[in-house]
């Protein structure tokens, strides 16, 4: 049914609509404070996204069966010029989803990053605290000697506790400052997607005005022939 003109338009609406649920759902993911919230809004998004998949494949052979009908001349429904412009619009869907997409792995790879570091220290901030290769001391002893590090080597345990939070608190830092990025760049996306729209619009237009003009000089050229 994809290749009836009509139909393929309602069906690309809906596709965007798709679209445009997914990301809300992913806004909401990432904006979410609990774990139950995160999942929920993360197995929302993947279900419109699945879908939005699946209509960007119907539309997309629809529109293959309409331009093989258009080039046998048995199709007649749409010109060449909105064939392209329904073609920039599969690409604008399919470059939308596709960083839709990868917004969604991202945010499941932070999610699960995040539950793991707060389980358990890595074995990197353990090199930075003890040295590569040494395991943590039971205690500190004094006048046994105990490898220690440029960090800890003037340290006693209490000070040791302060240094691992201070490091912890950088990491945060590193972390929102991070996030400040991505959200620069989402909001470039938006920008981006939204001149996509209006330019997608202005080449619809052009478009129509080329085929308007071409069936004028059409007419014209019969006249001509009519009279000579």
């Amino acid at each position: 049914a994809a290749q009836e003109p009509q139909v393929w338009l309602d069906l690309h609406r809906e596709m965007k609509g798709l679209l445009q649920d997914a990301r809300m759902f992913l806004g909401r993911r990432d904006g979410a404070t609990t774990a139950h919230a995160q999942y929920e809004a993360g197995a929302n998004a993947k279900r419109c996204l699945v879908k939005a998949g699946g209509l960007l494949g119907n539309l997309e052979e629809g529109l293959k069966i309409m331009g093989e009908g258009e080039k046998r001349g048995q199709g007649g429904k749409i010109g060449q010029g909105e064939l392209r412009r329904r073609k920039d619009l599969l690409g604008s869907a399919r470059v939308e989803r596709d960083g839709l997409e990868k917004l969604a792995v991202s945010l499941a790879a932070k999610s699960q990053k995040a539950a793991s570091g707060s389980a358990a220290a890595t074995q990197q901030d353990k090199n930075a605290l003890f040295g590569p290769g040494v395991s943590k001391p039971g205690g500190r002893v004094l006048g046994v000697p105990v490898p220690e590090t440029a960090k800890t080597k003037e340290l006693d345990n209490n000070g040791v506790v302060q240094l691992q939070k201070q490091m912890m608190q950088d990491q945060d830092q590193d972390v929102e400052e991070l996030a400040k990025i991505v959200r620069r760049q989402k909001e470039m996306g938006y920008a981006i997607h939204g001149e996509l729209e209006e330019q997608n619009e202005m080449l619809r237009r052009m478009d129509e005005d080329v085929d308007r003009v071409q069936g004028k000089l059409a007419v014209a050229k019969k006249r001509v022939a009519k009279i000579s």
